[in-house]
């Protein structure tokens, strides 16, 4: 527990950090402990076409802080409600109200004070009524059972110290047949312990990513079906070196060991109708 607290304290520190650098008009940089800018950075760079962008607020996209575009391939329709965990400066969730339309509705959750006021200040801009953002932690998910139609989540679950929680929290809230539709950070095979012990690299997307096999099984202990992990975006030494630098360990020495070990990931799974 805290473990927990202290990976948790860490996010938030530096989300309100990213926040107030949105906000004095420069870009976030995350997923990563290196400076580079989203434009630059191979995690974050190009994920949202130019009509996705187009009618944005400025300080929506240079607030994106994420591994993909689950927006894109949630396959969401008019009607339906949908959450996303971690919304951070809300790029996701006004992208999901623009899909879902105004007879649908979009939530976003975020723990963050900074991002929240963020994101409700893109809303503003943007003039976009289907959307509620909420403050709470995707753990306890301030929301009713069955309430949702659809989750996302955008390289925010592996931030996460209790991903069985996060996960059982997802399926509760979700309706019956409701889908599990994220980006995430997804390890293959292993990667060295010194990467995993840094708590640094909790906030950046990295060391709390699970293996492939860990996501699938916990993803079926908390109920779901239907589970598949598509790769996105594999990440070679280059990537790697990028990713990490400013790590406290022999750079050179650990980007060997976890070349093409890190992915970016569309995890898809179901809630069955019978629940």
């Amino acid at each position: 527990m805290q473990e927990e607290d202290s990976i948790r304290e860490q996010v938030k520190e530096r989300y309100a950090r990213e926040a107030k650098r949105v906000l004095q008009g420069r870009q976030a940089s995350c997923c990563g402990s290196g400076s580079a800018s989203l434009r630059d950075n191979p995690i974050t760079a190009n994920l949202y076409g130019d009509g996705e962008r187009s009618g944005l607020p400025t300080e929506a996209i240079a607030a994106s802080l994420g591994c993909g575009n689950p927006t894109a391939l949630a396959e969401l329709k008019p009607g339906e409600t949908v959450l996303d965990l971690g919304s951070g400066g809300g790029i996701d969730v006004l992208l999901s109200a623009r899909r879902v339309g105004p007879s649908g509705k979009a939530y976003g959750l975020d723990m963050t004070d900074e991002m929240l006021a963020l994101a409700r200040e893109n809303q503003r801009k943007a003039a976009v009524t289907n959307v509620e953002f909420l403050r709470g932690e995707m753990e306890s998910i301030p929301l009713p059972e069955e309430s949702v139609d659809v989750i996302i989540s955008n390289c925010v679950i592996n931030l996460s110290g209790d991903k069985d929680r996060v996960l059982r929290e997802a399926f509760r809230v979700l309706k019956r047949g409701g889908r599990f539709a994220v980006s995430d950070i997804v390890i293959r095979g292993e990667i060295p312990d010194e990467v995993r012990r840094s708590v640094e690299l909790w906030s950046g997307c990295i060391a709390g990513a699970l293996r492939e096999s860990e996501y699938r099984a916990k993803l079926a202990a908390a109920g779901f079906e239907a589970v598949d992990l598509e790769p996105t975006r594999i990440y070679r030494a280059a990537d790697v070196r990028e990713l990490l630098a400013g790590a406290d360990f022999d750079l050179e020495a650990v980007v060997p060991l976890v070349d093409g070990k890190f992915m970016s990931a569309f995890v898809r799974a179901r809630k069955p109708s019978g629940c």
